[in-house]
Formats: C-alpha cells, structure tokens, sequence
C-alpha cells in the first residue's frame, strides 16, 4: 500500500491521490492531513505513533514548508519499509522506529536522494514530486530503491531527533512536543519519571497536580498528569484542554518536581 500524511486539509490530497491512480493500483490509505500546518517536529512525531502499527508500505509524507526552494526530497529505506518526502527531517524519527534493531545500529536505514526534473508547480511538490515518488518506488519495490536512476544513496541529511528532557531524583524539566485534538499537552518527558507517583501529586511548573493513569480518575474539569499511549508525561484535563489548564502550549518549557 502505499500511505498519504500531510498538513494540507483539502482538498489537496485529492490531486496526490488522482496522480497514484493513473501510475499504479496500489492501494492508498490516509493517516492525517490536519497535521498542525508547517510543523516539521510535531509531523514526525506523530508519524511516530501511527506508521509503525502498518504492515510494510511506501509512505508519503508532506509537510513542507521549504516547498520551492532548494531542500532536497529523499526517499527513506526503513526495513521493509519506504518513506519519500522533504528533507527536512520529517521522515527520520519514524525511520528509526521502523528500521531494524529500532533503528539503533548506523546504518539501520538508508536515505537516497530523489532527483527530479522542474515540476509544473512550485508550491504544491506533493502532487507534482512525491506522489509520482512514492508510485515509483511502489513499483519498483522497496528493496530495489538503489537501482531507480532518480536516487543516490547519501550520508548529507536533515537528521531531526526529539530534544532530550533532563530527569534526576527530584524531577524532570523537559517540554510540550505537541498538543492533540483533545488538548492534550505532551511533554518528551518520559512517562518512567511518574512510575511512583500514581495517586499522589506532582509540581508543574510551580503548581500540584494530581498523577492518575486515567483521565477520569479525576472530577470533570479537574488537571492532572497522566502518562499517554506514546509513553510520555502528559498534561491533561478530564473532558477539558490540559494545555489550557496548564497555560502551556507546544514548544513551552516543563518542570516537573517529585
């Protein structure tokens, strides 16, 4: 199959999607196109939490704020897996993730540089340089990405990581990855800080707050800490916006004290 993320709404997606039907019968499955616009960071992270659930697959990601200029489009070999898209980083996190060994031995993935001639359009590389790339390299197979005469292999990428949060025995200071649908702020604290802590209090940022492993182990509208499905500290609110309740929003620093 081949998988379309992108921060483009609509309707977008819809020309990527034609473009992949007139070059091969792959099947298209979406996994968001709302990711917050222009955010390379809170893309990759996501993708994080979503890609690895598939089986193996070529994925299209497009979130790609240098659209135009000279940023390179690579394609990505993660085991079984491909990745095509901007080479802004965007793709590198899941790369790790999806590669073998979790991605820890040097070369646990491959990115190769796509080259391609001048497209129709300057603005919109999602239909007119990647979709035609994530065909391509369906049809080619995965394995055989080496042999396309657009790429060549290289060592010269944008290798985004997460910022690493600072833990000892009275705390943690780290900050919010990213905000979802819900609210919810997550931190890339990682969520073994809490491991005692589970119906006591916890200082954020100055103030307590409660530590559930539930969001409604605590009244409606009430704050608390909790550690998410990605395995991270969370600031939450029962049926509310924790990155209001917190006043913190993607980016903001966090400092947990025990």
């Amino acid at each position: 199959m081949i998988t379309l993320s992108s921060d483009f709404g609509s309707p977008y997606p819809a020309a990527m999607k034609g473009v992949i039907c007139q070059a091969t019968d792959a099947r298209i499955e979406d996994i968001a196109h709302d990711f917050p616009r222009q955010d390379v960071r809170a893309a990759a992270f996501w993708l994080t939490q979503t890609l690895p659930y598939f089986p193996p697959a070529v994925h299209c990601v497009v979130v790609d704020p240098g659209v135009g200029t000279d940023r390179g489009a690579v394609v990505v070999r993660a085991g079984e897996h491909a990745l095509v898209g901007p080479d802004n980083g965007v793709l590198v996190p899941v790369a790790r993730e999806l590669a073998e060994n979790g991605g820890t031995a040097p070369d646990a993935f491959e990115v190769f540089t796509w080259a391609y001639d001048d497209p129709p359009s300057t603005t919109f590389h999602g239909r007119d340089v990647f979709a035609p790339a994530a065909a391509a390299v369906h049809d080619t197979g995965v394995a055989a990405v080496e042999t396309r005469p657009e790429t060549d292999r290289t060592d010269d990428y944008v290798a985004l990581r997460f910022p690493e949060p600072s833990v000892d025995s009275d705390g943690a200071t780290g900050e919010v990855l990213v905000v979802d649908d819900f609210g919810n702020a997550v931190t890339n604290i990682p969520g073994e800080v809490l491991a005692d802590g589970f119906g006591g209090a916890i200082g954020v940022n100055g103030r307590d707050a409660p530590v559930r492993r539930a969001y409604a182990a605590v009244d409606r509208g009430q704050r608390l800490v909790t550690v998410g499905s990605h395995g991270n500290v969370e600031l939450a609110v029962n049926r509310g916006r924790g990155d209001e309740a917190f006043g913190v929003r993607t980016g903001d620093a966090v400092a947990l004290s025990l």
